[in-house]
């Protein structure tokens, strides 16, 4: 059984710095695309980064561009998020995913992710 798991949310300051991990079990991800989407109350859930299979590649939304970093680990089956100078408007639940075609361009759609986790709350107080 394939499962996303991320952990590492929680409240922080305006300004502060989180990083999430998202640890997948159950199968290999390092021969494909991951990414992290969140979604706010009342809001569509959207596109925040994505890594290429290898770690080389990245994209990010432009709303975190320069203040978040996305990072792999295929030894250990682990995406992350480094999230700085963090603000209010970045509150939101946090979802790690994975493409399921190998070595396919970063996707930034969220029907083009197939795996899912469940979702970690971070919340960033004014």
């Amino acid at each position: 059984q394939v499962q996303l798991v991320e952990s590492g949310g929680g409240l922080v300051q305006a300004g502060g710095s989180l990083k999430l991990s998202c640890a997948a079990s159950g199968r290999t991800f390092s021969n494909y695309v991951m990414g992290w989407f969140r979604q706010a109350p009342g809001k569509e859930r959207e596109f925040v980064a994505g890594i290429n299979w290898s770690g080389g590649s990245t994209v990010y939304a432009d709303s975190v561009k320069g203040r978040f970093t996305i990072s792999r680990d295929n030894d250990k089956n682990t995406l992350y998020l480094q999230m700085g100078s963090l603000k209010p408007e970045d509150t939101a639940v946090y979802y790690c995913a994975a493409d399921v075609i190998a070595r396919r361009l970063i996707r930034t759609q969220r029907n083009e992710y197939y795996y899912w986790g469940q979702g970690i709350q971070v919340t960033v107080s004014s």
